[in-house]
């Protein structure tokens, strides 16, 4: 299944708390994993990848056939004792129009990869080594962290975190999100001509404020 450039195009510009909500409080990703420089947003179609702990050899072997436009997902196995992704690899992966990668394990190089401005969402950073010997998989489904993540499928990263949408679902969602926003700026609106937000969204009061109105 293909997401329309369009579509992908409207979803960068939403926050993900707010597709998280508007999937039905669906594939939110472990917090722990978060943007590794300031600034750093991903939104793209997902290719999987698979790795052994402490061992890179099968994330630059998905370089060498990804197609333009992804983000790479990866699991590491939690790694966290050793830098799985660097700034060589980053280079690489802008050269061949690679948008991103999320990474259940840690990075290193992460002030070069910022000046190079290639979005990256890790568990944290560490100056560890990899081997480049043993094999995994590529395009077959992975954790991350606590999400089964598919090829095909949406990821968007923002600041506060980062939610996978699964790629049968992406339109709806979509819908639901602008509906999502076009709400809150109409509260918005409204929060300006003094109402409070108990009284937009119909809260329970506290007695003590029931009592006040009688």
């Amino acid at each position: 299944m293909r997401i329309p450039p369009e579509s992908l195009r409207f979803l960068s510009e939403l926050d993900a708390a707010t597709l998280y909500e508007a999937s039905g409080l669906q594939g939110m990703v472990d917090p722990q994993i978060r943007p590794m420089w300031p600034g750093a947003r991903i939104c793209g179609v997902a290719m999987t990848v698979s790795c052994p702990s402490r061992d890179n050899l099968m994330l630059h072997h998905a370089v060498a056939q990804a197609k333009p436009g992804v983000v790479l997902v990866a699991n590491a196995e939690r790694c966290q004792s050793a830098g799985a992704w660097g700034e060589v690899l980053t280079v690489a992966a802008q050269a061949r129009g690679i948008t991103g990668l999320v990474l259940d394990g840690a990075v290193r190089d992460i002030e070069a990869i910022a000046v190079h401005s290639f979005p990256v969402f890790a568990r944290g950073l560490a100056i560890g080594a990899c081997k480049k010997e043993k094999f995994g998989k590529l395009d077959e489904p992975v954790d991350l962290g606590g999400v089964t993540v598919r090829s095909g499928d949406v990821v968007v990263g923002t600041a506060d975190g980062l939610v996978v949408l699964a790629q049968e679902s992406v339109e709806v969602v979509l819908q639901t999100a602008i509906a999502r926003r076009d709400r809150e700026q109409e509260i918005f609106r409204q929060l300006a001509t003094g109402k409070t937000t108990v009284e937009i969204l119909g809260l329970p009061r506290l007695r003590v404020e029931e009592q006040a109105n009688e």
